[in-house]
């Protein structure tokens, strides 16, 4: 594979996969892009982790084969913290995903979609297929893996499985371990999208129909916990949406800002991914079968810099303090912000600076 830039995503089949439900998918393909090139002695690579919904295309503009643009500007690219000038950054999809990855709307080996066939996987099964890409590229140790919300749990279950392979693990608005809110919050939207009725047990690809309701609900659960009550009570307060009377049927602003979002969800992700994704998160546990998250980083001798956001509600700042305590090194850098979870995406210089002093 070429060591340079590739703006476009590309698939990388690694083969069978043996999962930690026990089952096995027979063959799998993992979506990664790229930017920047791999030094002579492959010491300059990073890792990049998407959160639940986001995807490969970290930087860019939106385009064929991109639906929107990329989701971290001005942290990746040339001259940010993550500089692609200096970095051969790569970014890959997660496994059960729906850009590019093996996923529930993947061809089985039979040609029809997985669907409700797709096995359980988790986190640390995500994890092992980057590993296997990771081979492939000829990247033997990572300079860094980062990522924020899922893909903190994958940058902290990078560390903890391949503690040789990782220099130094950025985990932004994450955790080690899966609380049981989050649990909660996940099961409504799991819910929310099995109750469709076009949902069919997850077997609606081919049907011609999509639980475009469902999925829209569970965006909706979804957002709410992303921002802060805060920033939700000042942006719109009791306000109401713009030619409707909340007295009368019509909506309150917030409502026509969270319509919004699942409108724009619905039209790009898919429903069966959600619901496999957000299971994987559920069952999140670095030290599952390892004595606990402080023998699971025992053998990790890497740089753990933990960053949380002070208004996050999903991941409060005390899932980040647990994570160093287990790690038993290093503390939290707090990013302040008025956006809740999302302020690690939103909050772009104060993260960069933070990953600034993670990258030396």
């Amino acid at each position: 594979m070429p060591p340079g830039s590739n703006p476009d995503a590309f698939g990388v089949r690694i083969g069978p996969q043996a999962l930690e439900s026990g089952e096995t998918l027979p063959e799998a393909t993992i979506a990664v892009q790229t930017w920047g090139r791999l030094a002579p002695d492959r010491a300059n690579a990073v890792l990049v982790e998407h959160a639940l919904t986001g995807d490969t295309h970290v930087i860019g503009a939106a385009g064929p084969g991109q639906p929107t643009a990329g989701w971290w500007p001005g942290v990746v690219g040339p001259g940010c913290a993550i500089d692609t000038d200096r970095y051969f950054v790569v970014a890959t999809n997660a496994l059960g995903g729906c850009r590019g990855s093996t996923g529930p709307s993947s061809p089985a080996p039979d040609g029809r979609p997985w669907g409700s066939r797709f096995p359980q996987i988790s986190v640390r099964d995500q994890v092992a297929a980057e590993a296997q890409v990771a081979d492939l590229l000829g990247i033997n140790r990572w300079r860094l893996v980062v990522g924020g919300s899922m893909g903190g749990m994958r940058a902290a279950e990078w560390a903890a499985s391949y503690p040789d392979r990782v220099q130094d693990t950025a985990v932004i608005a994450s955790a080690g371990v899966a609380a049981a809110d989050q649990i909660a919050w996940g099961q409504a939207q799991i819910l929310a999208i099995t109750g469709d009725p076009d949902y069919y047990g997850g077997d609606y690809y081919d049907r011609g129909v999509v639980p475009s309701h469902g999925l829209g609900l569970a965006r909706r659960i979804a957002h709410t916990t992303y921002r802060s009550a805060d920033e939700l009570d000042r942006r719109f307060g009791v306000v109401e949406q713009a030619g409707e009377q909340p007295l009368r049927g019509g909506r309150f602003s917030v409502e026509g800002y969270l319509d919004h979002h699942a409108a724009k969800l619905v039209g790009r992700f898919d429903a069966g991914t959600y619901v496999a994704l957000t299971r994987a998160m559920a069952t999140h546990d670095i030290g599952r079968g390892r004595g606990g998250m402080a023998a699971a980083l025992s053998s990790y001798d890497g740089g753990l810099h933990v960053i949380a956001v002070d208004s996050d509600r999903l991941f409060p700042v005390s899932l980040s303090e647990e994570l160093v305590a287990a790690h038993g090194t290093g503390d939290v850098h707090v990013v302040r912000s008025p956006h809740g979870h999302d302020g690690f995406l939103i909050e772009t210089d104060q993260i960069a600076r933070a990953l600034s002093t993670a990258l030396g």
